[in-house]
């Protein structure tokens, strides 16, 4: 479900307060509401890779890898984000308790589900990166691949590669083929 009629954070804000805890995922992406249907293949690399990050992080810790948090500027009236996965450093200060954090995560990670858009994936990307996100990874489970953009740069990774984290998350390193093995 996307919206046609533009609505501001105030207006998301009042739905989000009127729907059941568990109901599907909604995001605001240039003032339209925007619904994703996340698969279990979806959420089966999303527990690869939040438990590798997770025990990365245990052994190095510099910040927090959160799994759906919401992420809105507070001068930006018609984004409110939810990437399936992100990393904050943890000199950003304490995790938010309420509302959106008020500045774009450092990794935003999105993996792509069947009614995922490339196009609308990658304008996310962009504006993750215009807006201080130092890293995204897009994941797309169909074709077994990653692409990992930052400020300029744009690699795509295959099952002969490993997705790293850069300086961002030195030592951080998991192969693409555990990344996409099949759920056993």
């Amino acid at each position: 479900m996307t919206t046609r009629e533009k609505i501001n954070r105030a207006v998301f804000e009042v739905l989000l307060s009127k729907r059941e805890r568990g109901e599907y995922r909604i995001e605001l992406i240039d003032g339209e509401i925007s619904e994703t249907m996340p698969t279990q293949l979806h959420g089966w690399i999303m527990a690869i890779l939040s438990a590798a990050l997770f025990n990365f992080l245990r052994l190095r810790p510099i910040g927090w890898v959160l799994v759906e948090a919401r992420y809105g500027l507070p001068e930006d009236d018609a984004h409110d984000l939810i990437p399936d996965l992100s990393f904050v450093r943890k000199e950003r200060g304490p995790l938010v308790e309420k509302g959106p954090a008020p500045y774009m995560p450092d990794l935003a990670v999105e993996v792509q589900s069947p009614d995922d858009n490339p196009r609308v994936m990658a304008e996310k990307a962009a504006y993750y990166l215009a807006h201080g996100s130092r890293m995204v990874w897009l994941i797309y489970p169909s074709l077994q691949t990653v692409e990992v953009l930052t400020a300029g740069k744009r690699q795509r990774l295959t099952l002969k590669d490993a997705l790293t984290g850069g300086d961002m998350l030195p030592g951080f390193s998991l192969p693409l083929q555990e990344l996409f093995a099949p759920a056993l």
